[in-house]
């Protein structure tokens, strides 16, 4: 069962087990430089609000309304993260999420299933958040906004189709027996505690893809269980569409959030960056098809487009690192 709650997408698989329960929300952040430097991570300002297609199913693209389940705004050029979270319970979950249903971890089309060679999901709590398409080992190209249709997005890119625009996530739980096993075997084990993060106008596109924008560090975890943990016949499944921002009021009634601050402003006013590792997980090594996207000013300087907006770029002068460290006790972990 998926509900909405709080601008979090909530997965429940209570006839799996009564702690197999994740949440899922889209953070709003800053969009790093895209000038081929690689950054570190960039903060969190807060969740993008969430809101049921059903409830505004006559004015909005006639896709969207066939495929149900929520949408967010986003101004273009805006950029976002994804931020797993199970609670108290720390119970694993594999989470595939496309984008356009171009797969964010390989670059391969959208397929049912979960498969290992290469693994095309993240494993959650270990993957706290995704910040973008996995392009090589250690390192991203952040999710930024785009118009479908443009010719900017990784669905595009890969398909030379405008069909779907969007997110699309699916969730496996971890099977309950394995579950206890682990918890037998550990008592600590579910006690992770994340930190708290801190009119329609004429012409213009509802719809928006996500692109790929600058480069950053982050690490996309092998998967330390192995396929045969996952519970295959209990998946629940979310699409995530992306109205401009320009519509959103004009859809829902309600504002959209206020533009959020450029990385030269965050980063001159002092305020940090960051950096995550966990010692114990080996990492993957990207996909081949997301390695020869073209980031958005890569593709406007093909297209002979106005060139990114506020796209200078900076030096970070605080870093705030932190590490998972695998031992018995409590295990805490963040991001501002």
């Amino acid at each position: 069962m998926i509900t909405l709650e709080n601008d979090q997408l909530s997965f429940r698989f209570a006839d799996v087990h009564p702690d197999a329960k994740l949440q899922i929300e889209f953070q709003r952040t800053l969009r790093i430089p895209d000038d081929n430097a690689v950054y570190s991570l960039p903060p969190g300002l807060g969740q993008f609000p969430l809101q049921h297609v059903d409830d505004h199913a006559n004015r909005v693209p006639t896709m969207w309304a066939q495929h149900g389940g929520v949408m967010l705004p986003m101004y273009q050029s805006e950029a976002l993260w994804i931020s797993f979270s199970g609670g108290w319970s720390g119970y694993p979950f594999a989470v595939k999420v496309a984008t356009g249903k171009i797969n964010a971890v390989t670059g391969d089309p959208w397929a049912d299933g979960l498969h290992g060679s290469p693994q095309d999901y993240v494993v959650s709590p270990d993957q706290p958040w995704l910040d973008g398409y996995c392009v090589t080992r250690g390192e991203i190209r952040q999710f930024v906004a785009m118009p479908l249709g443009s010719g900017y997005s990784a669905e595009e890119q890969i398909t030379g189709e405008a069909e779907h625009g969007g997110i699309q996530i699916i969730a496996y739980p971890m099977k309950a027996e394995r579950y206890e096993k682990m918890k037998a075997a550990d008592s600590t084990f579910s006690r992770h505690m994340p930190l708290a993060m801190e009119s329609m106008t004429l012409g213009c596109v509802p719809d928006m893809g996500l692109a790929p924008g600058g480069r950053m560090r982050q690490e996309i975890y092998d998967d330390e269980y192995g396929l045969d943990a996952w519970d295959m016949e209990h998946p629940s499944r979310c699409f995530v569409h992306i109205a401009n921002s320009l519509v959103w009021s004009d859809i829902t009634g309600t504002k959209p959030p206020t533009t959020p601050p450029t990385a030269r402003e965050y980063t001159d006013a002092g305020l940090p960056w960051f950096e995550y590792y966990d010692d114990g997980l080996q990492s993957l090594e990207g996909g081949k098809a997301l390695k020869r996207l073209k980031s958005v000013l890569q593709m406007a300087t093909h297209k002979g487009d106005v060139a990114l907006p506020e796209n200078q770029s900076v030096i970070p002068e605080e870093v705030i690192e932190w590490r998972r460290v695998r031992q018995k006790g409590q295990v805490r972990e963040g991001r501002f």
